[in-house]
């Protein structure tokens, strides 16, 4: 299943189901088929997703630090994927839009 993000001021935004499920609930939205952001929703949105992405990383840099000290073979690449990279084209969806009144709307 897929995530689709749309807005009238950006292009379209696909995600995995489980990446946008993931970025709904960071801005504390029902990961429902459909919904809606609404443009002065956006602030709180971002936010919320710098303070995940902050987060991650200081998840991710304490996982390196454990790694190194115990000598253990780095990850996959597959793993290496942040979530900065993941929410990066969405949060600059949201900016966008809040910048043109727009809203954002998802469905599946």
């Amino acid at each position: 299943m897929l995530y689709k993000f749309k807005s009238r001021a950006a292009s379209d935004l696909i995600m995995l189901e489980p990446h946008g499920r993931q970025v709904l609930q960071i801005i504390g939205k029902e990961p429902g088929a459909s919904g809606i952001i609404l443009p002065e929703q956006v602030p709180a949105a971002v936010q919320a997703l710098e303070r995940a992405v902050a987060d991650d990383e200081a998840r991710r840099q304490q996982a390196r630090e454990v790694a190194e000290e115990r000598e253990d073979e780095p990850r996959s690449a597959a793993a290496a994927v942040s979530l900065r990279q993941r929410v990066a084209p969405f949060a600059d969806m949201l900016r966008r839009s809040a910048a043109e009144g727009r809203e954002v709307t998802w469905g599946v």
